[in-house]
């Protein structure tokens, strides 16, 4: 068996093991220094150190130089360098630092006052209840990151409240699960930070060119929510004077000022330090930390407990992340020596295929790959394999992240694996079946798929801030 061969049986078997439920990372790490061992093989490394046997002056001595003839491996080496380029890594660091934002925001009961807020704001508009959960989902996606959290928590704070409201059960709960995953797509969102790591693309270039992208397919989603609530009222019923109050406009006033605004100016803040080069990456999500401390304390909803929960859930979703890194870097680097990425780039380019043929193949095995993973594993282990063939292609490599972006709001929203769909069903009422959830998400499938084809025919919806900004 040739070494490619080897590749590619490297990489069949970890597919089919995934597939069995296996850890990703562990099971990263593993074959990446299983298959490295064969790989790095160096038998002459090896017997230098069994040669020192007789030098040895004790048992200990003897099994010491055993071990160290066994170990006495390049692929330890590459394991302990990526790793430590992996914790090394500056872009990484901003990682744990916008998580504990998103927990401590998700903690301090400012999502309750913002919907609150929003459902009164927006009363006279049709479908009302429906765009306020929906700019709710936007604004806290944005800052968590997190979809299981935004969908848990949005599926327990406005579901009942459109349920109760006479509101459509397919089309409130598909407004919950696709606002949801407005988070991967959004800045500051987590999965670009952790695609710029794999790709080498500047973190504030793909800030600056998921803007549009996110705001177009916010627009569209709004687009289907007041088109349909026009159309088929009876999906989305005009609230009523009991269900939504008349406020003054004062104190309607004073509502948005205390519940909108201070997140939003939070996430602006933010964002802006990037985009205009007053902070990096990290520096912009210390600040974001820290104000969503304030935040929490201005709200009166900072505990210890809260606090100490916010800090748990950080460390153990960054750890994840990290040996995520750490197993994709050294299974790639095995994958790559034994020639694996070779073969398949010159499978993919002996195919003649065009740009399209190409972009379109990519992002349906990305579409098939987000049924049985989470978004982290196919940036960190599968978006790698295609990123050397974008120059081929003359596929810009921020282009194609900002398309992978906004697929994987599909991964979450497809049956039979679309985990938004799960996170909702969890929460929701006993009446509120599944096939309802996957009925109502379908129509907001259609709009990413609109917004995908909108940035090929028009790619300046992703290239004219990055281009405005810092020049082309």
């Amino acid at each position: 068996m040739t070494d490619p061969q080897v590749a590619l049986m490297m990489l069949g078997l970890f597919i089919l093991i995934v597939f069995l439920g296996f850890p990703i990372a562990f099971t990263l790490m593993a074959m990446g220094i299983g298959f490295g061992y064969y790989a790095y093989f160096d038998a002459g490394r090896m017997w230098r150190a069994f040669n020192r046997l007789d030098e040895a002056a004790s048992w200990w001595d003897s099994s010491r130089l055993w071990i160290e003839g066994f170990y006495n491996n390049r692929i330890f080496d590459l394991f302990i360098n990526q790793t430590y380029t992996v914790m090394s890594n500056e872009v990484l660091t901003a990682v744990p630092l916008f998580l504990f934002m998103g927990y401590i925001v998700e903690r301090a009961n400012i999502v309750d006052r913002l919907f609150s807020t929003l459902n009164i704001a927006s009363k006279r508009i049709p479908g009302s209840m429906g765009v306020a959960a929906l700019i709710t989902c936007a604004l806290f996606a944005t800052a968590t990151g997190i979809v299981g959290a935004v969908v848990t928590l949005m599926g327990l704070l406005a579901l009942p409240a459109m349920l109760k409201a006479r509101y459509d059960t397919s089309f409130a709960s598909g407004i919950i699960c696709a606002g949801g995953t407005l988070g991967i797509l959004i800045p500051p969102s987590i999965m670009l930070i952790v695609y710029a790591a794999a790709s080498n693309v500047s973190i504030v270039r793909l800030y600056a060119g998921a803007l549009l992208p996110g705001f177009t397919l916010v627009g569209l989603y709004l687009v289907y929510v007041v088109g349909r609530s026009i159309l088929q009222p009876s999906v989305a019923p005009r609230p009523t004077k009991e269900e939504v109050p008349d406020v003054p406009f004062l104190k309607l006033f004073v509502m948005i000022m205390t519940s909108f605004f201070p997140l939003a100016f939070l996430i602006l803040s933010v964002l802006g330090s990037i985009l205009f080069g007053l902070a990096t990456p990290s520096e912009a999500a210390s600040i974001g930390a820290l104000g969503g401390i304030v935040l929490a304390f201005a709200y009166r909803a900072m505990t210890w407990q809260r606090m100490r929960e916010s800090v748990y859930l950080t460390v153990r979703t960054t750890a994840m992340v990290c040996w995520l890194f750490v197993g994709s870097y050294t299974f790639s680097s095995v994958f790559s020596y034994l020639g694996g990425e070779k073969i398949i780039s010159e499978f993919v380019t002996g195919l003649d295929m065009s740009p399209l043929m190409f972009l379109l193949l990519a992002q349906l095995i990305i579409f098939l790959l987000g049924w049985p993973l989470e978004w982290s594993e196919i940036i960190i282990i599968f978006v790698p394999i295609f990123l050397p063939l974008l120059p081929h292609f003359g596929i810009d490599p921020l282009f194609f992240g900002i398309l992978v972006a906004l697929n994987l709001q599909t991964s979450f929203l497809t049956p039979p694996m679309a985990m938004s769909a799960y996170y909702l069903k969890g929460i929701a009422p006993p009446e509120v079946k599944l096939t309802q959830i996957f009925s109502g998400v379908m129509p907001f499938l259609a709009c990413v798929f609109i917004a995908m084809a909108l940035m090929y025919i028009f790619p300046d919806i992703v290239f004219y801030l990055p281009d405005l900004f810092y020049g082309g």
